[in-house]
C-alpha cells in the first residue's frame, strides 16, 4: 500500500457550518486542517464524525464555510453496495485498461488503446499486489462481485481506492460487518500508509491504536492529541484529573465568595441598625440623619454589590470548569437473578445443521456461567446459528436445547416497539415487575425520571442500544443465558464502556457472535469457538491463523 509522499497532499476547512434540512445544526463554523499521516477521528454518537468526512469528500454541500484539499480524494463510506453483476475489474476501475492492453497484446496498434492504458502498464500486476495485501489474493479479476462475501465486498472497494494512488484518503468504519481476518488485513493497511493525508472515522481500538494522532469531535470543535488510542485515553485521563481538580477549587471558591457574601450583608445590617439606634439616642436632626442613613445606603450596596460580583465571577470559572469535566456515565446495574451455578447445563447442540451457513453438523454443551466467543467468517452463518439456538429459524437437521430463560439482542435492535416509551419497552418483556423497580433500574441504564418516558422511535443510536439492552437484560424471568450478535457494530467508544460495564454485572451464561477481538477480552471471555462446517473450541492467540486457514479452505 506504501506509495512515494506527494507533495501537494493536504486537507483542510475554515468556518465549515452544516444543517439538515429539518434545521438541526451538525456543525456551526469549525475550521481545521489535518496533517500528513494517519488521523483517527473519534467522538460520540451524532456529534458528526460522518457527516464531517461527507462534507469533506464534497458529498455533502455546507451551509457556509469551504474545504479545500491538496491532490486527488478518496473516500470509503460507511454503508456499500456494489452491482453484484460487475466484474471484479470493473469494480476495481480498472476493465478499460486491461481489454486496452489485451487488444495491444494481440497485435492491434490503434493510438486509442495507448491513450487508455497510458503510462499504467502494470495496472493488473498492481491490482494483484493490492488485492493480495488485503487478503484477496484469491480473488480473481475476471470473477463477479456477487461471488465474495460482504466483507470482502468492503476491501475490494478499498482497493479500487488504493489503485487511484489518492493524496487524501477518507475512511468511514472501515472495519463494521468485517471479521478478524479481514479486520487485521485493514489494520496492516492503515499502518502502511505513507502517500498524504489519511483520515479514519473508527470506534476500533486496534485500528486507532496504528493511527499518527487522534482528532476528537466534541461539543462542534476538533481537539488533536498526539500517537494513538492508548496515547489519547492517557492524555484524557491527565486532562480530566486536572480538570477535576480545577473543578473542585472553582466550586471552594463559590462556596467562599457565597459565604463572604452572606457575611457581609450581615454586617452592613447591623451597622443600619447601630447607626439608626445612635440618632435616635442623639435626637439628630431629621436632615442629618437622613444624610447619614444615605451614606450608610450607598455604603453597604457598593460593599454587597462587590461581593456579589465575586461570587458571579466565581460561578463563571465553576461553570466553566464543570465543562472541562466529562460526563461519561457508566451502566451500574444489579442482576442477581441472572446467575446460573457452576454445573448447570444451559445449552445443548446435537447434530445441527442450521438453514443457512458452513455448519454440516455442530455439538456442544455450556454448563454454568460460561463467556463464550462465537467467532468466524463472514458467511459462516454465526448469526443464523443464534436465530436457531432461539427458535427464530427451524434447523435442517439436529436439535438444539436450552435449559434456562434465554433472551438474544440481535444486530437491528428490533426487540423495542418504535411507539412506546423506554419505560414501557422494558414492562412488556417483564411481565409482573413492578413500575418503580423497574424504573430504579433503567436509572442504571441512565434513563432517569423524564428521560424513561421517552419513546423508543426519538432516541440516538446510542440511546436507542442502551434501552434494547435494558429490555433484554431487564426481561422476566431474568435470562441466564444471554446472546449478543455484534453488539459493537457502530456503537462509539462511550457505549462500548457502558455495555462493557451491564455485562460485568451479568451472572449468567454468554453467547457473543462479535469480530471485536478487543471487546471480546474485555469481558472476560472464558471459551473461544470458530464456526465453519463444523464448531471447533479454539483460543485467543490462534483465532486469526485458523480465520484465515478456514478462509483458504
Amino acid at each position: 500500500m506504501a506509495t512515494p509522499p506527494t507533495p501537494g497532499a493536504s486537507l483542510s476547512c475554515s468556518a465549515l457550518s452544516f444543517q439538515w434540512p429539518d434545521g438541526s445544526t451538525v456543525l456551526d463554523g469549525l475550521s481545521l486542517t489535518v496533517a500528513r499521516g494517519r488521523t483517527g477521528l473519534v467522538g460520540a454518537n451524532g456529534t458528526g464524525k460522518s457527516t464531517l468526512l461527507r462534507l469533506l469528500a464534497g458529498r455533502l454541500r455546507p451551509s457556509q464555510g469551504s474545504v479545500t484539499v491538496g491532490g486527488s480524494l478518496a473516500y470509503l463510506p460507511q454503508n456499500i453496495t456494489l452491482d453484484t453483476t460487475l466484474r471484479v475489474d470493473q469494480a476495481l476501475g480498472i476493465a478499460e485498461r486491461r481489454a486496452a492492453l489485451r487488444a495491444i497484446e494481440a497485435g492491434d496498434v490503434r493510438e486509442e488503446h495507448f491513450e487508455t492504458v497510458g503510462d499504467d502498464w502494470d495496472v493488473e500486476e498492481r491490482a494483484l499486489a493490492t488485492l493480495g495485501s488485503l487478503g484477496l489474493g484469491g480473488v480473481e479479476l475476471d470473477r463477479t462481485v456477487g461471488q465474495i462475501s460482504g466483507g470482502e465486498t468492503v476491501l475490494l472497494r478499498l482497493a479500487a481506492l488504493l489503485l487511484e494512488r489518492p493524496d487524501v484518503l477518507l475512511l468511514d468504519e472501515p472495519t463494521n460487518n468485517l471479521d478478524l481476518f479481514a479486520r487485521r488485513r485493514l489494520h496492516d493497511a492503515v499502518e502502511s500508509w505513507r502517500s498524504g493525508v489519511l483520515v479514519v472515522v473508527s470506534h476500533d481500538r486496534e485500528l486507532l491504536e496504528r493511527v499518527d494522532r487522534i482528532a476528537e469531535l466534541r461539543s462542534g470543535s476538533v481537539n488533536w492529541y498526539g500517537g494513538g488510542w492508548s496515547a489519547y485515553q492517557e492524555a484524557l485521563a491527565t486532562q480530566q484529573e486536572a480538570a477535576g481538580r480545577t473543578l473542585r477549587a472553582a466550586e471552594a471558591d463559590v462556596r467562599r465568595q457565597k459565604r463572604e457574601l452572606e457575611e457581609t450583608q450581615i454586617k452592613v445590617a447591623r451597622r443600619q441598625r447601630h447607626s439608626k439606634k445612635m440618632d435616635a439616642q442623639r435626637r439628630a436632626p431629621r436632615i442629618v440623619a437622613g444624610e447619614r442613613k444615605r451614606s450608610a445606603q450607598e455604603s453597604g450596596d457598593k460593599l454587597r454589590g462587590l461581593h456579589e460580583e465575586r461570587l458571579t465571577e466565581a460561578r463563571e470559572r465553576r461553570d466553566e470548569a464543570a465543562e472541562a469535566v466529562r460526563n461519561d456515565a457508566e451502566i451500574r446495574v444489579s442482576l442477581p437473578g441472572t446467575a446460573v451455578p457452576a454445573g448447570r447445563t444451559v445449552l445443548t447442540l446435537d447434530g445441527l445443521q442450521p438453514r443457512f451457513g458452513r455448519l454440516r453438523e455442530g455439538s456442544l454443551n455450556v454448563q454454568g456461567p460460561e463467556r463464550i466467543a462465537l467467532v468466524g467468517r463472514n458467511g459462516a452463518g454465526k448469526t443464523t446459528l443464534l436465530r436457531t439456538l432461539t427458535g427464530e429459524l427451524a434447523p435442517l437437521s439436529g436439535e438444539a436445547r436450552t435449559f434456562v430463560p434465554l433472551r438474544f439482542l440481535p444486530q437491528r435492535l428490533d426487540v423495542l416497539d418504535e411507539e412506546l416509551s423506554v419505560a414501557a419497552n422494558v414492562s412488556r418483556m417483564a411481565p409482573g415487575v413492578t413500575d418503580n423497580h423497574i424504573r430504579a433500574q433503567l436509572a442504571r441504564f441512565l434513563f432517569k425520571g423524564a428521560r424513561a418516558e421517552q419513546p423508543a422511535g426519538t432516541l440516538s443510536g446510542g440511546e436507542r442500544f442502551r434501552a434494547a439492552l435494558a429490555a433484554t437484560m431487564l426481561a422476566a424471568p431474568a435470562p441466564q443465558l444471554l446472546m449478543l450478535d455484534e453488539p459493537t457494530n457502530n456503537l462509539d467508544l462511550a457505549s462500548v464502556r457502558q455495555l462493557t460495564g451491564a455485562l460485568d454485572a451479568y451472572q449468567g451464561a454468554l453467547l457473543i457472535a462479535s469480530h471485536d477481538l478487543s471487546f471480546l477480552e474485555s469481558v472476560g471471555i472464558t471459551r473461544w469457538l470458530l464456526l465453519g462446517e463444523e464448531i471447533q473450541e479454539t483460543g485467543p492467540e490462534e483465532v486469526l491463523e485458523l480465520l484465515e486457514a478456514s478462509g483458504a479452505g
